[in-house]
């Protein structure tokens, strides 16, 4: 017995295959180029604000960018809701 696929549902899971490389190959640009930003040196300024805690102990040391993630989310979430908005 043979299945029949249904032209309308193949061409939905297409469309969403397609999506889904092209997010894909979105985000592998977008990490490419901020390695190359960071390789650079141009963000040597992150990871040093006023704000990122550097904790020094005898045998310890702890480091919490606080400020740093803060700057992070806060555009991660702008980026997001550019996103949403327009796809």
């Amino acid at each position: 017995m043979t299945s029949r696929v249904n032209p309308r549902n193949a061409l939905l899971q297409g469309r969403m295959n397609g999506s889904i490389s092209n997010w894909v190959i979105g985000i592998g640009i977008a990490l490419i180029v901020i390695g190359f930003v960071a390789k650079t040196g141009a963000l040597n300024w992150f990871g040093h604000l006023p704000g990122d805690m550097n904790i020094k102990r005898d045998g310890f040391q702890l480091y919490f960018p606080l400020t740093s993630m803060i700057i992070i989310s806060v555009a991660l979430s702008g980026l997001l809701a550019l996103i949403r908005r327009f796809f």
